[in-house]
């Protein structure tokens, strides 16, 4: 329980950020720092440590391979640099995962982005309606909100409204208080897709689609989904933002494209560590705007498989709980189910909605997504407690398989982005 209240306490600080509000940026007190070091503390005297999913061993592999691509051209001022970057993203994650040890957890987590990010469209409508919000910052770009620290850009502030809208949707289904519960999440459902059209991302908007699609999908098939997603697509391409300008002759989609073919041959140069971890804008004048080309650029097919079996043993984890059936007899066991497989659908979609976003975006190394990545793994090792039937996930048993999948999708997006050039 206390390991859990610290995490918590961390997880707010670095959702809502005060610490880079004006008024606290200048008192000189690491009040991040000091958290994390709290909920290591927490963890380290806890007893109820777990590593039992793939993602424990992936990620620090992933981040051996982040220094080692520096170390490879001979920079090791660089190597350890990105040792301290990246290290707060490792140490959220095991933390988060190991912190999230009940399904009551989970939903106090979930509860807690959103109204994280409830508060992030707030200062985003203060900020749309004077022109500044209460943390000093300005709209940008023709009225695009922004936050502060890391959330500064209006693209991360979307992603964060993204991932927290099936949340929402999630816990505004259990109902209770005579109704009150239900109108109180629903409402704040509203105001996040309020926030997403603030910020005006059209990676987000691109999110909305996948994520319907997605849930469509699941609950209905491929036709259904196909349908719906080109419909939503439709809607909100009617709506007054820049998702009506995308395509691959218009300007910014185009740098897009022309940075994703310099990453390409980036890797083709380097092919086994990358160019370096951080390294892509000294070859190219923009950066990836891919979060796969970024990783396969700078980290080669080494960083890159440990990175794409990281994300996608979160997306099967997820897969294989809304796809699995069991047969239980008692009917604590089946309520548990179902609470359990709404869940993994409701971050199962998340994903869906995050790397959606993060297609158009480098945000391969941003902390959001491994936090989001630890909820998915805390919940699988959850509903693997409760219901051992569903059987571990190792990655000694998935090596091949990851290497292929890893060779297989460099393959295909070639092959994207060479059609791509085509129509451009």
């Amino acid at each position: 329980m206390m390991m859990f209240v610290f995490v918590l306490i961390y997880l707010t600080l670095v959702l809502l950020r005060p610490q880079d509000y004006p008024q606290m940026a200048d008192s000189g007190i690491p009040i991040l720092p000091l958290a994390m070091v709290s909920a290591i503390g927490a963890w380290v005297f806890s007893r109820e440590k777990r590593f039992n999913a793939p993602q424990y061993l992936l990620l620090p592999l992933f981040h051996l391979v982040l220094c080692l691509s520096l170390l490879a051209i001979g920079w090791f001022e660089g190597a350890l640099g990105a040792f301290l970057y990246f290290l707060p993203c490792l140490v959220s994650f095991f933390l988060l995962a190991n912190a999230v040890n009940t399904p009551s957890y989970t939903r106090v987590v979930m509860t807690v982005i959103v109204l994280c990010a409830f508060v992030m469209v707030a200062h985003g409508w203060q900020q749309a309606t004077t022109g500044v919000g209460w943390t000093g910052q300005t709209t940008v770009e023709d009225g695009r909100i922004q936050y502060v620290g890391i959330f500064s850009d209006p693209n991360d502030l979307g992603m964060v409204f993204v991932i927290s809208l099936p949340m929402a949707v999630y816990l505004g289904s259990r109902g209770g208080f005579l109704g009150m519960r239900r109108l109180f999440w629903f409402c704040g459902c509203l105001l996040l897709a309020y926030g997403i059209y603030l910020t005006n991302s059209r990676g987000s908007f691109l999110a909305v689609v996948a994520m319907t699609a997605v849930y469509i999908w699941i609950q209905r098939g491929a036709i259904w989904a196909a349908m719906l997603g080109a419909g939503t697509l439709a809607v909100l391409r009617m709506m007054p933002s820049r998702l009506d300008e995308l395509n691959v002759q218009e300007s910014s989609a185009s740098g897009r494209i022309d940075a994703w073919y310099e990453g390409m041959q980036m890797f083709i140069t380097h092919p086994v560590l990358g160019v370096g971890a951080g390294q892509f804008t000294q070859y190219h004048y923009l950066t990836a705007h891919n979060s796969i080309i970024l990783v396969l650029a700078e980290t080669g097919i080494v960083g890159f498989t440990l990175w794409f079996a990281f994300v996608g043993y979160g997306f099967w984890m997820m897969y294989r709980i809304v796809r699995f059936a069991p047969e239980f007899e008692d009917e604590d066991d089946v309520l548990d189910w179902q609470d359990a497989r709404t869940m993994a659908l409701v971050l199962l979609v998340a994903q869906a909605g995050f790397f959606a976003a993060a297609f158009f975006l480098s945000r391969s190394y941003v902390i959001l997504l491994y936090l989001l990545a630890a909820l998915v793994v805390a919940h699988h090792s959850n509903v693997l407690a409760r219901f051992p039937v569903l059987g571990e996930l190792r990655f000694g048993n998935h090596v091949v398989r990851w290497a292929v999948l890893s060779a297989g999708a460099v393959v295909g997006f070639y092959v994207v982005l060479k059609v791509l050039l085509v129509m451009g």
